[in-house]
């Protein structure tokens, strides 16, 4: 199984592990995407400490990778929202970060392309970006 899938998630402080959980799996059910080609997790850096987020990174598993608002404010995401940008300092969060990481974690040449746009749930929101190798 080719890892090549990136979650980005925000979240509501406090978020239960349980609740991240869910609404992760029922985005990639949603898209049709399966969780064992998921290669990491990511999410605002302030964020890296919430236990609901830190549990979703299992030891061994795919890591949660954190990135500062000003990095994911400057990633373009179609669904940018004014009201998280008044609260975190960036305008996405699950989308922008799911990009940043994917884009990071892309070998030369690889594209990136999200696949699953914000999802929003109880006081989580998921998004799925997709490595595309390089062709040559």
């Amino acid at each position: 199984m080719t890892r090549d899938l990136v979650v980005g998630l925000g979240c509501r402080s406090r978020v239960s592990a349980a609740t991240v959980r869910t609404a992760v799996g029922d985005a990639l059910r949603r898209h049709r995407l399966d969780p064992a080609a998921v290669l990491a997790y990511a999410t605002l850096d302030s964020r890296t400490g919430e236990p609901g987020l830190r549990a979703i990174a299992e030891p061994g598993g795919p890591p949660l990778l954190g990135y500062p608002a000003a990095v994911l404010d400057e990633v373009a995401v179609p669904t940018p929202s004014t009201r998280v940008a008044a609260a975190v300092g960036t305008a996405s969060v699950a989308e922008a970060a799911a990009v940043c990481a994917a884009t990071e974690l892309a070998g030369p040449g690889a594209g990136v392309v999200l696949v699953c746009r914000k999802l929003t749930g109880a006081g989580v929101t998921v998004a799925v970006a997709r490595v595309w190798p390089s062709s040559g």
